[in-house]
């Protein structure tokens, strides 16, 4: 991730952005101090995005698949008192 000084970045302000959206986010300092992520807007929206959640969940690594079946034995007997 490319750093830009604040004051930089108001003067390339058009870089700043061409830079975010063939590079990735760029980070925005004030003072010595991160201050903001500048990115390009399709990757605002997926991280935004209301199923972003799920969205990543299933693009996680699977594991083993879950067994699923039910045993054939019977339910034992249960007395109430």
């Amino acid at each position: 991730m490319h750093t830009w000084q604040l004051q930089d970045a108001k003067s390339r302000f058009s870089e700043l952005v061409e830079c975010a959206l063939s590079e990735g986010p760029q980070l925005l300092t004030r003072r010595g101090n991160d201050a903001v992520v500048l990115i390009a807007a399709p990757e605002y929206r997926q991280l935004a995005g209301e199923d972003a959640l799920v969205s990543q969940l299933l693009k996680a690594p699977r594991g083993e698949p879950l067994d699923t079946t039910r045993s054939a034995e019977p339910i034992r007997a249960l007395t109430l008192e």
